[in-house]
């Protein structure tokens, strides 16, 4: 039985995949900060250390400990409006601290290391479907900082310390389908966990940032994919890594997308609720539309989506919102 290693575990997308792998029979050590994480949704039968996963000492002496097989590193920072007015903060945490990570895997000879990285990579895109060699060129940084680990990944896999795999993420939303886990991380910022909660009464409006876009309504076209699937393309993640699998980076998207107005009007029609929507100027390096070609991922490791249809993500996601621990 393989023992893995999860920073962050405690958070959105890392409670969900820890979920995954539990059951898939791995033995898990989860260190989160509870910066944005909840103890309460770390599986009960998971080893949990509060701490910080750029703490080379503490991730090397767990590693050592619990003969690790693989690392898998969530832990970050990743409010994009925040990385602007704070960029030292992301630099620090995203940055330094997972390059403090892969020194500690490299010093405890775990060679296998799976890295939440994102489509803010590729920054305005000349085109709206981007795949894996699309030029990259963030535009905040906290797309920069998520840029630099992927390239310190690269170089550090290069002297053959390590094998990795950074899973660029798009628009991740929705929750377990029974209701029992979701995102209840506090001022969140994505555009379907805020709707929910406008729907909820829980804010009296969203923004809607950018009404004269090259789009069909005007508003910014983005591919939503479900916190569910993305789990599970971690779960593959690392089942090729353990299998031997070379170094690789892979979008995580459906490869369609919603607009700003769909996802409103479906959130409005899954929860029955109208609520108040505010038109404001477009943001600054906002694309027109950024949609993920994710035929790669499902070419190497067999990935195939179960939840990729807008309504069943936005009911995923009010239900949370409405019945969970939110």
């Amino acid at each position: 039985m393989n023992t893995i290693l999860v920073t962050g575990g405690a958070g959105y997308i890392g409670s969900h995949t820890c979920r995954q792998l539990n059951e898939a029979g791995f033995k898990l050590v989860l260190v989160d900060s509870l910066y944005t994480g909840h103890r309460w949704a770390v599986p009960k039968n998971a080893k949990f250390i509060e701490g910080d996963a750029g703490d080379i000492a503490l991730m090397s002496q767990l590693m050592r400990d619990n003969a690790v097989s693989a690392v898998i590193h969530f832990a970050g920072y990743t409010v994009v409006p925040e990385s602007v007015a704070n960029p030292l903060k992301y630099y620090a945490n995203n940055t330094c601290a997972s390059r403090n990570l892969i020194a500690a895997c490299t010093d405890s000879g775990v060679k296998n290391i799976l890295f939440s990285s994102t489509a803010a990579v590729y920054g305005v895109s000349e085109t709206t479907m981007v795949d894996e060699t699309s030029p990259t060129n963030p535009i905040n940084p906290y797309g920069e900082s998520k840029l630099m680990v992927e390239k310190i990944l690269a170089d550090v896999a290069k002297t053959g310390a390590i094998n990795y795999v950074a899973l660029r993420y798009f628009n991740v939303a929705g929750a377990q389908p029974d209701g029992s886990l979701g995102q209840a991380t506090p001022e969140a910022t994505h555009l379907i966990k805020v709707a929910c909660e406008a729907a909820c009464g829980k804010r009296d409006h969203v923004d809607i940032y950018g009404t004269d876009f090259d789009t069909a309504d005007g508003t910014g076209i983005r591919d939503y994919i479900h916190v569910v699937d993305l789990a599970n393309a971690h779960v593959a993640a690392l089942d090729y890594l353990l299998k031997g699998g070379k170094s690789e980076i892979m979008n995580c998207g459906y490869g369609q997308g919603s607009s700003v107005r769909e996802v409103l009007n479906m959130v409005m029609d899954v929860s029955g609720k109208k609520f108040k929507c505010v038109e404001k100027p477009r943001r600054a390096g906002d694309p027109p539309a950024l949609i993920a070609n994710s035929d790669k991922i499902q070419r190497v490791l067999g990935w195939k989506p179960q939840y990729n249809n807008l309504r069943t993500i936005c009911e995923t996601a009010y239900n949370w919102e409405t019945h969970g621990k939110v």
